[in-house]
């Protein structure tokens, strides 16, 4: 008899992709228009036509965790592991004819564990191992499994010393793995031979530098690494073994840009790396030669890759988002590619006061949508998909209606540019309605892709302005650390800053200021600009998850939160002006329409916070359904935007932000 099942729609969301080690099928989490999350196996055919993927729905009516862990197999099946605090659950999903048959095969209980995917075995039986898990715990050790899909226990093969991250194979049979060692402050590349249990030192380039290997050929033993021996930290090449040293060229250390080899394959000319580079918002891609010495652009369009691949015979497969085209792999033809030649060269956009703003669609100006240039004189993108480039899997708006798109834009800040993912066109600034949206973190940041909070805004008018203000990743340490001990100091100004932009301009025109939205973070912050900006500035204010403050987040939060608060110095006070960055104290001043939704499982920010902020604006006199409007969704944790439930959630955000009526 078949169990209930959840209907499965097609996919807005896609992330945790991972590729099975013949390249035959990759899987990732996604998620639907309803928020609940599932496992999808992707077959990827070898000739090189479009991926299909499926959705492993669950027996009744249940969804994958978003912290759930996913290892693709040859076989079109997938390992999950579960994790539930310190008790982690290996489990196998297979297709079905109504759900997907889900096969329990063990539980580890371990402060921490992660799985790695075995190298491809022509000919494996049952027995053949698949995975290994790594595990953690507080000694600080690691325990190492050998995983097998046939339902028998693990079997554990070492326990070493120390904690270990990384993990890249240097041989085909699964025996020697390269891991990276925490000591003393120092990460370093080791050996693990899983066949003895013995480790051995991989790469120790300088006394004290951090090494690290990042991907391994093992038939030529070409290398690349990643290293500060040569005083920053930057990408390196290699024969491992061999009587030459490492070599760290210029080509692979472009300043303000992080690179990233996701993709090696070998060809007549050598090695060929593919290597993701990020900046901001957006991601390039280039193809590193060694024998060439350069590092040759892709002409891919503007949006965000998925940092990994495979490359295969039939080409090379990553995950792609853009803000109208949801998460799917993408197929690259790499020659086709490079056969368009250098693009024509583009300065990139020059930031602009908000005085200079386009006000219309198709007036001149610096802001035409390009891809984050990758180096000086960078290539301009052209919006539509050059040869070689196809997307699979990406799904299309329903009703024959489209997705709206986005541009990454750069305004003027307080202290220096600050880029902004924009959706509503050349005229964004005189839309009728327009948000200026924050995003969570800190240690975070707006990309140039597929949105479904964002998205639903843009479906209802709404114009979007979501910067990545000061404290965002994403463009170097200085912009990523300038809020370290300061929650609501910097960004709040740069936050300010751009109200007061936003809110003047639109004011000669007539129009009603900007509407303020946050999630977690962004939340926080959003309620302190609320109460800190004008009453003439804000329109209505919608927030999501937020704190108060960060010592009420460290009086209440779980111990991996409070650690992370305390890192990045959420409790230390500032003290100028503007006074306590405390939202309980600044409730009174708080006029706009206000919505707060916050999810009543919350694992990161405790439901309290919202609830003591809502307890004080009744204690103030404020009317609840008039003043404001309080949610509380039940049964759902932090990512109460990504969860089951949350297509309802997005369309209240949209109306509140369009209308700002609590009721």
């Amino acid at each position: 008899m078949n169990v209930a099942t959840r209907t499965v729609t097609q996919a807005l969301r896609r992330l945790s992709f991972t590729f099975a080690a013949d390249g035959s099928h990759a899987a990732c989490l996604a998620s639907a228009a309803d928020g609940g999350w599932y496992a999808e196996s992707w077959r990827l055919p070898g000739d090189g036509g479009a991926a299909e993927p499926t959705a492993l729905s669950l027996p009744g009516n249940r969804s994958e965790s978003l912290r759930s862990q996913l290892v693709a197999l040859p076989d079109g099946s997938v390992l999950v592991c579960r994790h539930d605090g310190e008790r982690h659950d290996l489990v196998r999903l297979r297709s079905g004819e109504n759900a997907s048959a889900e096969q329990q095969l063990a539980t580890i209980r371990m402060p921490g564990l992660r799985l790695l995917p075995l190298p491809s075995r022509p000919g494996s039986g049952a027995r053949t191992p698949v995975a290994i898990a790594l595990g953690t715990d507080t000694r600080p050790a690691t325990t190492i499994w050998l995983v097998r899909a046939d339902g028998s226990e693990p079997e554990q093969v070492a326990e070493v010393a120390g904690l270990h991250g990384g993990g890249v194979w240097l041989d085909h049979t699964g025996a020697l793995l390269a891991l990276d060692r925490v000591s003393a402050g120092i990460v370093r590349s080791v050996v693990l031979d899983l066949r003895s249990g013995a480790v051995t030192p991989l790469l120790e380039i300088g006394e004290r530098s951090n090494d690290r290997l990042v991907l391994f050929d093992p038939d030529s033993r070409f290398a690349m690494v990643r290293s500060d021996a040569p005083g920053t930290d930057r990408l390196g090449w290699g024969a491992l073994g061999g009587d030459e040293p490492l070599r760290f060229p210029e080509c692979l250390h472009v300043a303000g840009m992080f690179l990233r080899p996701v993709a090696l394959r070998q060809a007549a000319d050598g090695p060929r790396v593919a290597v993701q580079i990020d900046h901001g918002a957006g991601s390039a891609l280039a193809l590193w030669r060694p024998a060439m010495g350069r590092l040759d652009p892709l002409p891919v369009p503007p949006g965000r890759l998925g940092a990994v691949g495979h490359w295969g015979e039939a080409g090379l497969r990553m995950p792609y988002s853009s803000p109208d085209h949801p998460a799917a792999l993408a197929a690259l033809d790499v020659d086709a590619l490079l056969a368009h030649g250098p693009a024509p060269a583009a300065s990139g956009p020059m930031p602009l006061p908000l005085q200079l703003a386009p006000l219309g669609s198709g007036l001149p100006g610096p802001w035409r949508e390009t891809a984050m240039p990758w180096q000086p004189g960078g290539p301009r993108i052209s919006p539509t998909p050059p040869d070689g480039w196809r997307l699979d899997g990406s799904t299309p708006p329903g009703d024959g209606g489209r997705w709206r798109s986005a541009q990454s834009l750069e305004l003027a800040g307080p202290a220096g540019p600050l880029e902004a993912v924009v959706y509503g066109g050349d005229a964004w600034l005189s839309s009728p309605h327009l948000v200026l949206a924050l995003h969570g973190g800190p240690a975070d940041a707006w990309r140039l892709e597929f949105d479904p909070a964002l998205q639903r805004m843009a479906a209802e008018g709404l114009a979007v302005i979501a910067p990545n203000q000061r404290g965002s990743t994403g463009y170097g340490v200085p912009h990523a650390m300038a809020i370290r001990g300061a929650w609501g100091g910097p960004d709040l100004d740069d936050v300010l800053y751009l109200l007061d932009g936003i809110a003047g301009q639109r004011a000669a025109l007539g129009l009603e200021p900007p509407a303020l939205f946050g999630v977690s973070y962004g939340a926080f912050l959003a309620l302190l600009a609320a109460a800190h900006a004008p009453a003439e500035h804000v329109a209505r204010c919608a927030v999501v998850a937020p704190f108060l403050s960060g010592a009420r987040l460290l009086a209440e939060a779980a111990p991996p939160v409070r650690a992370l608060t305390t890192r990045l110095g959420g409790g230390e006070p500032i003290a100028d002006a503007r006074g306590p960055r405390d939202v309980l104290q600044l409730a009174h001043r708080l006029s706009a329409p206000l919505l707060v939704v916050h999810g009543n499982r919350d694992e990161v920010v405790p439901v309290s916070q919202s609830r003591s902020l809502r307890h004080e604006l009744l204690r103030i006199g404020r009317v609840e359904g008039a003043d404001f409007r309080y949610v509380e969704a039940a049964g759902s944790g932090h990512e109460v935007l990504a969860e089951e439930g949350a297509a309802v959630l997005h369309e209240l955000l949209a109306a509140f932000l369009r209308t700002g009526r609590p009721g």
